[in-house]
């Protein structure tokens, strides 16, 4: 069986193990390892035991030594310079005008290896870019491209929930996430809800996963009718938190049982009978209630009774339908008119008022018949002749 120790290299990343040969090495020391990319420095997570060989996944790479105070010294020094790096690196892709952003920039202990992380929606051809940073930097320059989950736990910041970032604390590696979780949950599906910083959806829905999974399956689903010692009754809600379901009688009433008592492993308590009896009630007076006329209850409780619309339209004013035989009453001009037309003739400004005899109607006059008009008309002859 072979002795390993876990160690992890920056941040909360996964744990390794390697070989720590004869050095005995506890939590938290520094120690230097060799790696696919070189030396790198890297802190024990894990300390030494003993391993299956399952545990083991191919050649075990060996710890070189412990960090000594310089390491950790040039380390921290390098550290300083990595903002300084990203924004001069970004600078140079401005300047070639490629279509990638820089989130990250690594070192290595000894300065001798600058690492940068980038997101990008498609592939870039950055090897001119590759040339200047070597240039700029005198260092290996490696770009890795990352997605936009790594890009969260390197920049970090502040969940939904108001507390750091789950993958920037403590989460060593991304598990996938399907919106049946949320269904699961009874979330609510909106993407603003449900998505982190990053827009995927909430590493933490998989938290609980598991529990609503095993608890709803003690439950039949939500709809679904199934028979109690109350009679047939339909799935209406099931609680996890208090690990309850919540039926509905045929007669109205509401019931809560837990998974043995709906099985009939246990009797149903006193005090749930109580409510069910209790609830019967209350539906029966509501339905009795309900089928009473409007009349009684509007006399039994008046000051409930809907407020009626106030009709509250002017009269309407009487309208002679025949004018006064002496016409309408005029409105009498203003002294200075009456002045003006006393003086003298009548204008547009100043208007006399007209006799009464003239404010009435002209009736037409009544034709007279042919013998009468000739008569008059002889007559007058004749007395002009007799004159």
């Amino acid at each position: 069986m072979p002795t390993i120790c876990g160690v992890r290299f920056r941040g909360t990343g996964k744990v390794y193990f390697f070989d720590p040969r004869d050095l005995a090495l506890a939590v938290d020391d520094y120690v230097i390892v060799n790696t696919s990319r070189g030396d790198e420095l890297a802190q024990v997570a894990a300390a030494n035991r003993l391993a299956d060989d399952s545990e083991v996944v191919g050649e075990l790479k060996p710890v070189l030594r412990r960090a000594t105070s310089l390491d950790l010294l040039e380390a921290e020094r390098y550290r300083t310079q990595e903002p300084e790096a990203i924004e001069r690196c970004q600078q140079q892709v401005d300047q070639s005008r490629l279509e990638m952003k820089v989130v990250g920039a690594e070192y290595s202990y000894d300065g001798a290896r600058l690492t940068f992380f980038f997101t990008s929606e498609k592939r870039v051809d950055f090897r001119n870019l590759v040339r200047e940073l070597a240039r700029t930097f005198k260092a290996r320059i490696e770009l890795r491209q990352i997605g936009v989950r790594d890009e969260a736990k390197l920049v970090g910041g502040l969940g939904p929930c108001g507390r750091p970032l789950c993958c920037a604390t403590w989460l060593t590696q991304f598990t996938p996430v399907s919106i049946r979780m949320a269904k699961q949950q009874n979330l609510p599906l909106s993407p603003m809800e449900i998505s982190g910083l990053c827009g995927r959806l909430l590493c933490c829905l998989t938290y609980e996963d598991d529990y609503y999974r095993e608890i709803k399956g003690r439950f039949p689903r939500v709809g679904r009718t199934v028979e109690t010692s109350y009679g047939p009754a339909k799935v209406i809600k099931v609680c996890v938190f208090t690990e309850k379901v919540t039926l509905l009688l045929e007669d109205g009433a509401k019931i809560e049982l837990t998974a043995d008592q709906l099985a009939g492993n246990e009797p149903l308590p006193p005090r749930a009978e109580r409510s069910v009896r209790r609830e019967a009630l209350d539906a029966t007076l509501r339905a009795q209630e309900s089928a009473a006329p409007r009349e009684q209850r509007r006399q039994a409780a008046p000051d409930r009774q809907p407020n009626q619309r106030e009709d509250r339209s002017p009269e309407p004013q009487r309208r002679n339908s025949r004018p006064e035989r002496d016409g309408p009453q005029r409105r009498q001009p203003p002294a200075a008119a009456q002045s003006a037309g006393e003086q003298g003739p009548s204008t547009g400004a100043g208007r006399q008022d007209s006799p009464p005899g003239e404010g009435e109607a002209q009736r037409p006059r009544k034709r007279r018949p042919r013998g009468a008009r000739r008569n008059s008309s002889r007559g007058g002859n004749s007395g002009g002749e007799g004159a």
